[in-house]
């Protein structure tokens, strides 16, 4: 199973997400770690991704070109100016038409409100998708 793992800034959720998949799936995972910038891309090889791709273009040419069962990221992955203005339109567009489940950590960020998630915290929505791919890891 290939995951991707997308985050900006210090990619503090990516890290997270990456250590809760290790720790509940480990070896049967291959993630990469998509970070708008190397810091966020090495702190999440860092955290136990495989490989880390950074930067609009290589995040793009990895979204068209590969095939992965999910993306994992917060909701800005998928609006333009996300993450404070990290994630441009064309990073937002290609991971919007990639053909994989995308698992949507819905901060309350941008204006963005979803109901029904007031009372969850990040480490519950966190362990909800691990729990997914965890069931529907194919062996």
């Amino acid at each position: 199973m290939k995951i991707a793992i997308i985050d900006a800034q210090g990619a503090g959720l990516g890290q997270a997400v990456i250590k809760k998949i290790r720790k509940e799936i480990d070896l049967n995972v291959y993630i990469i770690a998509l970070g708008t910038n190397t810091y966020a891309t090495s702190n999440m090889i860092n955290a136990g991704a495989n490989i880390g791709i950074s930067g609009e273009n290589k995040i793009c040419s990895f979204c068209r070109t590969n095939k992965v069962d999910s993306i994992i990221g917060p909701i800005g992955m998928i609006c333009s100016g996300g993450i404070n203005g990290e994630i441009t339109p064309i990073i937002a567009n290609s991971i919007f038409n990639m053909d994989c489940t995308k698992y949507i950590l819905p901060l309350q960020k941008h204006g963005i409100y979803i109901p029904g998630t007031r009372n969850l915290q990040i480490k519950d929505i966190i362990e909800e998708i691990v729990l997914h791919i965890k069931n529907n890891i194919k062996v």
